[in-house]
């Protein structure tokens, strides 16, 4: 199953070894910038969906507050606010999932290309899918004195190449720096604390953790693999930068998370407005109820004031008449 995805990435590693003059390294540097490169949307889109849910979070929280008794009423209030905010929950799953496998075939395609025993190199002739290309095995795989198969340790390899370790390190730490920072951009600071707390510290320890675990990793395995760690950490960081992601996103017709924040808005807005206007006419609605009813009421003083005159006048006039027929 694996061997569907990983094959391809090889067969491109080997044939971009032979462009570029034999250069392992060139190889795995063009490879990774246009896989990231071509991977972009579905990293921006997790990102962009990431935002959106998080500039979410104050209206979420008062339909949290409101229907905290009622579970129903609460799924119902939720959907609804994604409905109208136009955001998917599974929104930044769903791409992550996608990347992950492109990601791996990458980092297994460097693995493969980078063969060092009998068994590895006969492996790696059977994966290429253009005829031709196994004449390039065994790849070239000395770069600056150092041993692009074998990590970076003495006496494997030159005291100078355990400088490659921590430069994974310090880029693994400032990717993560940067990618919290825009993740984070458009988050309300949260007052109650408590999960929200647990979560800062939680991606606090996050950023701590990575970088070390990555240059463990990169002690560990061949030097090519810290070409390649270095490489896609530099590429993210690129794609943080404002300027370059203004221009993939129009490469790509990505909508940002603030063009999204401000449709949503401007919708918000519009719900306001209705509803002071129904207010409005509900209370120019009454006032006419209240003129009726004093219509009523001063029309119903009118008629029995009337009624009485008339019963005055009638009884006078009787009594009239009867004293004339007594004369």
């Amino acid at each position: 199953m694996w061997d569907l995805i990983i094959n391809p990435f090889v067969t491109l590693l080997t044939w971009m070894y032979s462009i570029f003059n034999n250069d392992v390294v060139i190889a795995i540097v063009v490879l990774t910038v246009i896989i990231r490169m071509l991977t972009y949307p579905l990293y921006a889109r997790q990102i962009e969906s990431s935002k959106r849910m998080q500039a979410l979070q104050p209206r979420m929280k008062k339909i949290q507050e409101k229907y905290k008794d009622d579970r129903e009423k609460l799924a119902q209030a939720q959907m609804e606010l994604y409905r109208e905010a136009g955001v998917n929950p599974l929104g930044g799953c769903l791409p992550l999932l996608l990347q992950f496998p492109i990601i791996i075939a990458l980092y297994q395609a460097v693995i493969f290309a980078l063969a060092a025993t009998p068994f590895q190199l006969v492996d790696l002739s059977e994966r290429l899918l253009i005829p031709g290309l196994d004449g390039l095995i065994p790849l070239q795989s000395i770069w600056l004195g150092m041993d692009l198969t074998q990590p970076p340790t003495p006496p494997l390899n030159p005291v100078y190449s355990l400088v490659l370790p921590l430069l994974v390190m310090v880029t693994t730490w400032y990717q993560f720096k940067v990618s919290q920072a825009q993740s984070t951009a458009n988050q309300t600071p949260s007052s109650g604390g408590g999960a929200a707390d647990q979560a800062m510290a939680m991606t606090r320890s996050m950023g701590t953790i990575m970088p070390v675990m990555f240059g463990i990793f990169a002690l560990s395995f061949s030097v090519g693999i810290s070409v390649y760690f270095i490489t896609s950490n530099f590429v993210s960081i690129l794609q943080y930068t404002p300027q370059v992601k203004k221009v993939l996103d129009r490469l790509f017709g990505i909508r940002s998370a603030d063009e999204e924040k401000a449709k949503f808005s401007e919708v918000e807005d519009d719900d306001k407005s209705e509803k002071s206007g129904a207010e409005t006419s509900k209370s120019s609605g009454s006032t006419p109820k209240a003129d009726k009813k004093g219509d009523k009421s001063e029309g119903g003083r009118t008629s029995k004031g009337g009624a009485r005159a008339v019963k005055k006048g009638s009884s006078r006039t009787g009594a009239r008449g009867t004293r004339k027929t007594n004369r």
